[in-house]
């Protein structure tokens, strides 16, 4: 019980990888030279909502909240949710060397709370890296890793998806991402996901059938 106590403890260091990928975002940040406007008819039609500053922030303890959730709850989903994480942002890191994106800013007015909070994310994040939204890729990668949590009810998987959904939305009432940025986002997140929790069971299947062929042969029946 101890060694597996302490093995689950060593599992957070699994956390150590977003200061690392953070590094290499932040680099990549102040590359917006030759960078390209991906903006749509659709998005001229959405509205510039300073309000949805606060469920884009919220983004920070979502994706940490729920990652220590999968930790707790179930290891494997776990370390295939960082390890799609991983993977989904280098992808999006590749993306932003050789087609760096931006999405035009609307001016900021007044001095709400909302707006100090919007002139703060806009003060330390430069309007490139949009194209996939990393923002929607990770959040969109926990909703879909949430389902893969046997022991969570309706409302528990009901809230996970709705906060993720409004935190998707807020990418583009806040004017940090356009619908491409979003669309890109969910399609990379839906490769990830089959390649990590539908072809390795896949293969994990083949492997049992093949045992237990060797099995039967044996005499030894098994249940698959």
């Amino acid at each position: 019980m101890a060694t597996k106590n302490r093995g689950k403890i060593i599992d957070l260091l699994g956390f150590a990888i977003f200061p690392v990928l953070g590094i290499f975002y932040g680099w990549l940040n102040l590359r917006n030279s030759e960078a390209i406007e991906l903006s749509t008819p659709i998005d001229s039609y959405i509205p510039f909502l300073t309000v949805f500053i606060i469920p884009y922030i919220a983004w920070y303890a979502y994706l940490f909240l729920a990652i220590f959730f999968f930790w707790f709850m179930d290891r494997i989903v776990y370390w295939k949710t960082l390890l799609m994480i991983a993977a989904g942002e280098v992808i999006c890191f590749i993306i932003y060397y050789f087609y760096q994106t931006t999405v035009p800013r609307p001016a900021l007015e007044g001095d709400s709370i909302f707006t100090t909070l919007t002139a703060l994310i806009f003060r330390n994040d430069e309007p490139v890296n949009c194209f996939p939204s990393i923002h929607v890729l990770t959040t969109s990668i926990v909703m879909l890793a949430f389902l893969q949590i046997k022991k969570t009810n309706f409302f528990q998987k009901s809230l996970i998806h709705i906060i993720g959904a409004i935190i998707i939305m807020s990418t583009l009432f806040v004017k940090q991402h356009v619908v491409y940025d979003l669309l890109g986002s969910i399609i990379l997140t839906v490769i990830l996901n089959v390649l990590f929790f539908k072809v390795q069971w896949s293969f994990a299947r083949g492997s049992n059938k093949k045992r237990a062929k060797k099995l039967q042969q044996s005499g030894v029946t098994m249940k698959l």
